[in-house]
């Protein structure tokens, strides 16, 4: 035995013990120095009895075995042909999520030609009638949704609402009252507290990792309310919509995107914070989408430099680019060149605090801003809307049954697009085989005319662009104001 063991282990020349059995015998085995190795027979049995009286150790079974029950495995089945339509002609495998330069956009695998792909995520439930959270872009365009609990039974689910804007969706498994559930967390974790996450990583099953939380409010550039909390508990494909989990058992965040270069785990992941999840989560269950509270203005953050031109002593709020005619804000007074120091009494950090704010509340909610307006301060009440693109889908074009001329974009009025102006339509979407992708034109530009005509509306559209195809018009001027400039441009007519 002793010779078992100098040849597994490196000695250090610290003194250091090593419990080991043999024949059902409890060995205390004391290396203390090099090639120094001493056996303490006559203290076996007392060792052995110490062990059995001794605590659990330190680690996470306990949180595990409380939890894991709570969390499924997603598996969805998607008609790759629409998710491809709909998603402009991109690779489907790659498009179904808004993060794949984060390392969770290929968790379906690569179409070769029309059929249904297979796709898998995770999720937890939140009510013991089965309710379950996950991502948006792991049930996007499902035809149908099973869950496999850790015990191994599969339900059919059904989707009852979803998030693009967060990411967020709200699932259902009918015809029980009895399944095991967890709640979110009450508040918001610190840097450096201790994180356990389980999903369902590259289709394996229930799988349990663990980190810390290392950063807060982090900006992913994944969508106009990104709030992320930094994680470096492993997660990887798969790990979508699964829940992370304090030391108590409450789910802080939802697991959502990685940092890959590799496609792999690198110890850089983001959650969806539990108060952002649980707000947009009530709101699917209560209507089956979400209604956000519209300020209806275009800012940006106030910089040093602009801190320093208009007097500020801090670079700190929102200062405002544009009122929209006819929103809240312009109704209430508010000027191009206002900061939007503070709502309701909290600061405001920068524009995005801003926009995140508005988003998390209600329309019809009475708000309280503190305006900087030449250097004097003033509070202004007001009254939000409801952010009028939260149902824009209506309006836009309908490729799938489109007929005569088109362009190869999904249009929305810009008067329902916050930030966008009130004249003519937004490109939300581009089909890269499209006649208007040839010419250049991408999300967020806006369209003003067609063939000589203002638009407003995607009727217009398509009426100018009928106009132009009857007079024999092998191209169609239209006039389009991008991030840089105004500019009309030649595009080619096709039709489909």
């Amino acid at each position: 035995m002793a010779q078992s063991i100098k040849h597994k282990v490196k000695f250090t020349g610290r003194r250091f013990a090593l419990m080991a059995s043999t024949a059902g015998l409890a060995v205390t085995v004391l290396l203390t120095g090099p090639g120094l190795i001493s056996p303490k027979f006559p203290a076996a049995i007392s060792s052995a009895r110490a062990a059995d009286a001794a605590p659990a150790s330190a680690g996470f079974g306990d949180l595990v075995a409380k939890v894991k029950p709570a969390v499924v495995s997603v598996r969805v089945r998607i008609d790759e042909k629409v998710a491809a339509d709909e998603q402009g002609g991109m690779q489907p495998g790659r498009s179904v999520s808004p993060f794949e330069q984060f390392g969770f956009g290929d968790e379906n695998p690569m179409p070769q030609r029309h059929q249904m792909m297979v796709g898998e995520g995770s999720g937890f439930f939140i009510s013991p009638d089965g309710y379950i959270v996950t991502n948006n872009h792991v049930v996007d365009h499902a035809k149908s949704v099973q869950v496999t609990m850790d015990d191994g039974t599969i339900h059919t689910a059904r989707v009852i609402g979803t998030d693009p804007k967060t990411d967020l969706a709200l699932i259902k498994v009918d015809g029980r009252n009895d399944f095991p559930s967890v709640s979110f967390a009450d508040k918001a974790p610190r840097v450096g507290d201790w994180v356990v996450a389980v999903g369902n990583p590259f289709g394996l099953g229930g799988t349990v990792t663990a980190g810390i939380v290392s950063a807060r409010g982090r900006d992913i550039g994944a969508g106009p309310y990104d709030d992320y909390i930094q994680i470096d508990a492993p997660i990887n494909k798969g790990n979508s919509g699964g829940p992370a989990f304090d030391v108590n058992g409450n789910v802080i965040g939802i697991n959502t995107a990685i940092f890959s270069p590799s496609g792999g785990s690198v110890g850089i992941g983001f959650d969806i914070p539990a108060d952002t999840a649980k707000l947009v989560v009530a709101k699917l269950k209560d209507k089956g989408y979400v209604t956000r509270g519209w300020l209806g203005v275009q800012v940006q953050p106030v910089t040093a430099e602009i801190a320093d031109s208009i007097g500020l002593k801090q670079a700190r709020g929102a200062i405002v680019d544009n009122p929209q005619a006819g929103s809240p804000a312009a109704s209430a007074g508010i000027q191009s060149g206002d900061v939007i120091a503070a709502l309701n009494g909290a600061q405001i950090k920068d524009s995005r605090d801003l926009a995140r704010n508005i988003s998390l509340m209600a329309p019809g909610t009475s708000v309280k801003l503190d305006v900087i307006r030449h250097g004097e301060q003033k509070v202004v009440t007001l009254t939000l809307g409801e952010m009028p693109n939260d149902r824009q889908a209506n309006a836009r074009e309908d490729h799938g049954n489109a007929t005569g001329p088109r362009l190869g974009l999904d249009l929305a009025p810009a008067s329902e697009v916050a930030g966008s102006g009130d004249k003519g339509l937004v490109v939300m979407n581009v089909d890269p085989n499209g006649p208007a992708a040839e010419r250049g034109f991408k999300t967020g530009d806006v369209i003003l005319a067609v063939g000589g005509k203002p638009v407003g509306t995607v009727a217009e559209v398509k009426a100018a662009l009928s106009n132009a195809n009857a007079n024999g018009k092998q191209n169609v001027l239209i006039q389009v104001k991008t991030a840089d400039a105004i500019r009309f441009v030649a595009v080619p007519l096709a039709t489909g």
